[in-house]
C-alpha cells in the first residue's frame, strides 16, 4: 500500500518538514523532496513548525567542516519529540548523507531513513518501508538513478524557477568534495531543458535560472563546446520568458561565445556570479583552478565590453592552506582590478576528505581572521561605490516575495533589478503584486541595496502576478496541503542575503 492510499485508509494525512542547508541545488532538491511527499498523500506543515510534524527531512550539506556537528546537534533536539510522538520519522538526505552513509544511523539510532544525492526519488518508499518494517533505511546510490526534473516538484515561487540543466561536476578543486557527492558532470538534452521553461512559462513563471554544479560546462557529457551559448539563445526565443539567469559558471570554460550570446539575447540578464577562490596564481594551482589571475581579469574586461552594466559577483576563499600574505594582497589586487558588485568570502575550512584538509601549511585562525576583515572592508567599499553609479537610473524591478524584511516598517517593497540588485521602493497607490514589475528612478545606495524613494512611475501587472494572486486564492481556501503549478518542475525561494550562490560550485 503506498503512503498516499495508507493516509486515505485511516483518514488522516501525515505532515512533513523539510530543513535545508546549502547551496542552490539542495534548495532545488528540496522542492523536489517536497513534491514526492506531497504526490504520495503527505501536507507540508506549517511555517515554523520546528519539528512538530510526522516527518522532518534534513535535506544536509557537507562542504562546512561543523556540517556534521550541525545535523548531529539538530537530530539530537528532535530525538525527545520522537519519543513523546509515536510514528514520527526522522530522514536524512544530501552530500552529508551520500558521505557518510551508516555512520548517521550509528550516532542518531532514532533516525528512520538515510538517503543520497542520487536517489531522492526514493524517498516516499524508504519512509513507508521504515514504517512497516520498524527499523532504519539507508539507501545510497552510487550513480544517478533518474535525472531530477522527472520528479514532481512543489515550487516555492510563483514567478521564478529553478531549471537544472546538468548535475555533477567533472573539477577536481581540492577545497571542494562536491563531485565526490555529486558524481561526474550528466547533462540533460536541450530540448528537454527548453520543454521544462516552455512549460514553466505557461504556468506564469517569467524568470527562470538555469543550474548547474558547473553551468557553462554544459555540453561536455554531450559533445558540444557551444551548447550553452546555443541554450541561452533559444531561451530568447521563447515568448513570455522575460528573465534569464544562470549560476555558477567556471572561468575555465567561460567562452567568447558564451559573452556573445548574454550581450545579444535581450532576456539573458547583465548580471555573472564567477567564483574567483583566490587571486594568487601559486594559490589557484593549488586549489587545482586551471585559470590563473591574469586570464579570470581578461574574462571580467570582456564582459564589461560588452555588457556595460553587468553587475559581475563572486567566492573568495580567505586563508587557503599555504596563503602567505604576498597571495594574499594578490587577491586584494584582483578584488580591487574586478570591482566586484559584491564578493561571497569565506574563511578557509577543511573540508573532510578533501586534499586541501591535509594540506601543509595550514593557517593559524587569527591570521584568516585578520584577512578575512581585511577583504570584507575592501569589498565593502567596492560594492558601495559599486552601487553609488546606479543612483539617478531608472530601473525595471520585478516584485518579490520575502526580501525586504522592513517593508512593512518602511512602508516599502522589494525586488530585484535587471543585474539582480535589491531594490527598496516606495510603495504605490496601485496594487502590486509579486511577479510584476515596476519602474521605478534610484535616488540613493547602500553597500548592498538600493532605494528608489520617489513615486513609482509605472506598474506592469503581469502573468506571473496573475499565477502569484492564483496561488494566493488558493492556499486561502486550502492553507496546508496544496500542491500548485502542474506541471510539477522545480523552483527557486529567494536566497537569504548571506547564503552563497554555491557549495563551491564554480
Amino acid at each position: 500500500m503506498t503512503s498516499s492510499n495508507r493516509s486515505q485508509a485511516v483518514g488522516v494525512q501525515r505532515s512533513y518538514e523539510i530543513r535545508t542547508y546549502g547551496c542552490q541545488m539542495n534548495v532545488h532538491d528540496s522542492e523536489r523532496l517536497s513534491g514526492l511527499l506531497e504526490d504520495a498523500g503527505y501536507i507540508r506543515a506549517p511555517a515554523g513548525a520546528d519539528g512538530d510534524a510526522d516527518v522532518v527531512v534534513f535535506n544536509t550539506c557537507a562542504v562546512r567542516e561543523n556540517a556534521d556537528n550541525k545535523l548531529y546537534g539538530n537530530l539530537g533536539r528532535l530525538a525527545p519529540m520522537k519519543t513523546k510522538r509515536p510514528g514520527m520519522q526522522i530522514a536524512v538526505g544530501g552530500c552529508l548523507a551520500q558521505k557518510d552513509r551508516d555512520t548517521i544511523v550509528t550516532k542518531a539510532p532514532w533516525v528512520d531513513v538515510v538517503f543520497g544525492t542520487h536517489n531522492i526519488g526514493k524517498l516516499p518508499v524508504l519512509l513507508e518501508r521504515a514504517r512497516v518494517q520498524e527499523e532504519a533505511q539507508v539507501e545510497i546510490a552510487e550513480s544517478l538513478e533518474a535525472f531530477p526534473s522527472t520528479l514532481p516538484t512543489r515550487r516555492e515561487s510563483a514567478y521564478a524557477a529553478w531549471v537544472s540543466i546538468s548535475v555533477g561536476c567533472n573539477n577536481t578543486c581540492t577545497f571542494c568534495i562536491v563531485p565526490a557527492l555529486r558524481g561526474k558532470e550528466k547533462d540533460r538534452r536541450p530540448g528537454d531543458i527548453l520543454a521544462e521553461i516552455e512549460a514553466l512559462v505557461s504556468e506564469g513563471v517569467s524568470e527562470i535560472t538555469l543550474l548547474g554544479q558547473n553551468v557553462n560546462a554544459y555540453g561536455s557529457d554531450i559533445g558540444d563546446r557551444e551548447a550553452f551559448s546555443k541554450l541561452l539563445r533559444a531561451c530568447g526565443r521563447i515568448e513570455g520568458l522575460e528573465r534569464v539567469r544562470f549560476t555558477s559558471p567556471h572561468p575555465r570554460d567561460f567562452t567568447d561565445d558564451v559573452i556573445a550570446a548574454m550581450a545579444e539575447t535581450p532576456n539573458v540578464m547583465p548580471q555573472l556570479h564567477m567564483p574567483l577562490q583566490s587571486g594568487s596564481d601559486p594559490i589557484l594551482k593549488a586549489m587545482r583552478r586551471s585559470y590563473r589571475q591574469e586570464r579570470f581579469l581578461g574574462i571580467i574586461e570582456k564582459v564589461r565590453e560588452a555588457i556595460p552594466h553587468a553587475a559581475i559577483s563572486t567566492d573568495i576563499i580567505v586563508g587557503f592552506p599555504g596563503e602567505t600574505e604576498e597571495d594574499f594582497e594578490q587577491t586584494m589586487h584582483a578584488v580591487r582590478e574586478a570591482r566586484f558588485a559584491n564578493a561571497f568570502t569565506f574563511q578557509y575550512s577543511k573540508r573532510p576528505g578533501t586534499p586541501a584538509a591535509t594540506m601543509d601549511g595550514q593557517i593559524p585562525k587569527q591570521v584568516v581572521q585578520a584577512r578575512y576583515e581585511r577583504l570584507v572592508a575592501l569589498q565593502e567599499e567596492i560594492s558601495w561605490n559599486e552601487n553609488k553609479k546606479q543612483v539617478g537610473r531608472t530601473l525595471d524591478v520585478m516584485v518579490a516575495e520575502g526580501e525586504g524584511r522592513k517593508d512593512g516598517a518602511t512602508h516599502r517593497l522589494s525586488g530585484r533589478a535587471p543585474d539582480n540588485r535589491l531594490v527598496h521602493f516606495t510603495k504605490p497607490d496601485a496594487e502590486v503584486r509579486p511577479g510584476d514589475v515596476v519602474t521605478v528612478d534610484i535616488t540613493y545606495a547602500a553597500p548592498h541595496h538600493l532605494l528608489a524613494e520617489g513615486p513609482v512611475a509605472s506598474v506592469r501587472r503581469t502573468r506571473s502576478g496573475d499565477a502569484w494572486q492564483k496561488r494566493q486564492d488558493a492556499r486561502a481556501a486550502k492553507p496546508v496541503g496544496v500542491m500548485l503549478g502542474l506541471p510539477q518542475i522545480g523552483a527557486p525561494a529567494p536566497l537569504p542575503a548571506v547564503a552563497a550562490p554555491g557549495c563551491g560550485l564554480g
